[in-house]
């Protein structure tokens, strides 16, 4: 589950008479959670149902919670050949699989079912033999990509919720920069991308980073001024099972074993070039703990990461990685 990142700027009208620049804010429901969205347009251009339609599409494309989309029909097998968004999102796919050594694996998905986590609840019973027989169909190196079309066994269940959000912020960046707009922050449930400046506060775009609080209130662990990147939060604490001896497991589930993740990681935020990079990597993290992220960011520099996690006393403690702005 992907924690929600407060943004904290102000969506309200802003004329500047001398350049004549609207402050443009657009805002509604998407994937599940909802966007908002503000720009900088010097006609005040609406872009409003452009943005519709590009949510539409990237929907149709990725989602296994629409059982008429493209990854739907492709894991019933219905259909092999998938558009430009879906080949995005894959080859972007394979990077992270690969760079992580395989715990960021979107063929994980039906596992995720077992365990109720994913769009398709009770699909499964979750014991230890269904679980060992659906790890026999996990792993994203036998799944290839040729031209538009998916080559994959008919038992592969192809999961991309743990990368598509942020692949569809990305989309929306871009079609406002073909348009012009250069000062841009672009929110989808807290994860988010922004270009320029807030014209405002005459600096980057501030945004906070929630505490992980049980309890559902909202406070802010870190407050960061962006520019130019984008940011992504992968929390544990509002998704989670928890055993008889009270060991907590996260809803991300390990590529390995086919089993929640025990983790004493909260969250974890990423800040990367584009969205779809900070989403993949900050899910990643969450399974990888912090030791293997220490290790692995040493020869990742274009990623920084900020961790929220209990130590052995159940203090919480916060990390910063790779200059994650203070």
């Amino acid at each position: 589950m992907k924690k929600r990142v407060a943004v904290l700027v102000l969506f309200t009208l802003f004329c500047c008479s001398e350049h004549k620049i609207q402050n443009v804010k657009l805002s509604g429901p998407i994937f599940g959670t909802g966007f908002n969205i503000q720009y900088y347009s010097e006609n005040n251009s609406n872009y409003q149902k452009q943005i519709d339609s590009l949510f539409n599409v990237v929907n149709q494309s990725l989602s296994t919670y629409i059982k008429d989309s493209d990854i739907s029909k492709l894991n019933r097998n219905e259909i092999s050949k998938i558009d430009h968004h879906f080949k995005n999102v894959f080859k972007a796919s394979k990077v992270i699989y690969r760079q992580t050594e395989g715990v960021f694996d979107p063929t994980i998905g039906n596992v995720v079912n077992a365990w109720n986590f994913g769009a398709e609840n009770n699909k499964f019973l979750t014991d230890s033999t269904t679980i060992d027989s659906l790890m026999k169909h996990v792993g994203f190196n036998r799944v290839g990509l040729v031209d538009h079309e998916i080559k994959k066994s008919k038992e592969t269940y192809l999961e991309f919720n743990a990368i598509a959000k942020g692949y569809g912020i990305d989309v929306i960046a871009d079609f406002l920069e073909s348009k012009g707009i250069k000062n841009y922050i672009v929110d989808i449930g807290g994860d988010l991308r922004v270009s320029g400046s807030n014209f405002e506060s005459k600096k980057g775009w501030t945004v906070g980073i929630d505490d992980p609080n049980f309890d559902g209130t909202q406070s802010f662990s870190k407050v960061v001024v962006l520019k130019d990147e984008a940011l992504a939060t992968s929390g544990t604490y509002r998704k989670f099972k928890i055993d008889e001896k009270g060991n907590r497991y996260a809803h991300i589930i390990n590529t390995k074993t086919g089993y929640p993740t025990k983790t004493n990681v909260l969250s974890v935020s990423v800040i990367a070039a584009d969205c779809i990079t900070a989403d993949g990597y900050a899910t990643a993290f969450q399974a990888m703990g912090v030791e293997n992220v220490k290790t692995f960011l040493n020869s990742h520099i274009e990623l920084k990461a900020y961790f929220i996690y209990e130590d052995e006393n159940k203090t919480l403690q916060t990390l910063t990685l790779n200059d994650f702005p203070e």
